[in-house]
């Protein structure tokens, strides 16, 4: 599945959910507070689940998850290699369907739409950032970060002045004429970072994104993503494994293990390392 879908979709409006509410009802509580707090949630699942088949084996990678992301609000989900939480972020990211169960954006179930619908999400809601930077090789670090907006079929004027402010804010003016293999690794992820943000989604998902980083790069890498959290008041949810890294940046935690959520914590310690 493309991750921008084709450029012949862009017509296609998603419609808002007409049993939200009851569904939101029956797993956070009803009445005037959930409808309030509807207003300020980024993205909600409701009962999620995801399992795949593997020869004669069912693997519930998610198994019947329940969260909820406010606006603005920096999420980390935590777990062991197989807990689920790359499958979760996968489906808020609209890359997979549920077997069952509500993905909620903007009063909208990502589990109801087309597919043409779907790809209109993907092109103007969430952005992605991946731990293997999946930058296309041949181009060059400007032609990668316009991609996303060809497929939008953003204008042409529009697209550079676009452009050149996310390669801007991630600190790479300079780069704009290299290709992946002329960059380093640091270099590679911020482009990847400024690709996500070049069509302006609310949500940005990212996936182990220092995982293939040396420390140093690594904690460049999330103090810029936590800037863009604070700037530019984006959702962000973040899957990695290092329980440091959570404390460090995340306003909360949620814990998965065999595609359940165990627990969750508002984080305290915020920053307190830094």
């Amino acid at each position: 599945m493309s991750l921008f879908g084709s450029s012949s979709e862009k017509n296609d409006v998603i419609e808002p959910v007409q049993d939200l509410a009851a569904a939101k009802a029956g797993s956070n509580g009803a009445g005037p507070a959930a409808a309030t707090s509807l207003q300020t949630e980024a993205v909600r699942t409701v009962a999620l689940v995801r399992h795949y088949r593997l020869g004669k084996n069912l693997i519930p990678a998610v198994d019947g998850v329940s969260m909820a992301a406010e606006r603005g609000e920096f999420i980390a989900l935590l777990g062991a290699s197989g807990s689920g939480k790359s499958t979760l972020l996968n489906l808020i990211a609209g890359l997979d369907r549920p077997d069952s169960g509500a993905i909620v954006v903007d009063g909208q179930d990502l589990a109801t739409v087309t597919g043409q619908q779907l790809a209109e999400y993907r092109r103007h809601t969430v952005g992605m950032v991946f731990q293997s930077f999946n930058l296309v090789p041949t181009m060059t670090l400007y032609e990668n970060v316009e991609l996303p907006m060809r497929f939008a079929e953003v204008r042409r004027k529009e697209r550079r002045s676009r452009v050149e402010e996310a390669i801007e804010k991630v600190g790479l003016a300079g780069r704009a004429e290299h290709r992946p293999s002329e960059m380093s690794g640091g270099e590679q992820q911020r482009a990847a970072i400024a690709r996500a943000l070049v069509n302006r989604p609310k949500i940005l998902l990212a996936d182990e994104p220092t995982g293939n980083l040396d420390s140093k790069t690594g904690t460049e890498i999330m103090d810029l993503i936590a800037e863009l959290n604070r700037t530019l008041d984006m959702t962000v949810i973040m899957v990695t494994h290092e329980r440091a890294l959570a404390d460090r940046y995340a306003d909360r935690m949620i814990f998965l293990a065999d595609g359940k959520v165990q627990g969750e914590t508002r984080n305290q310690q915020k920053g307190a390392a830094r």
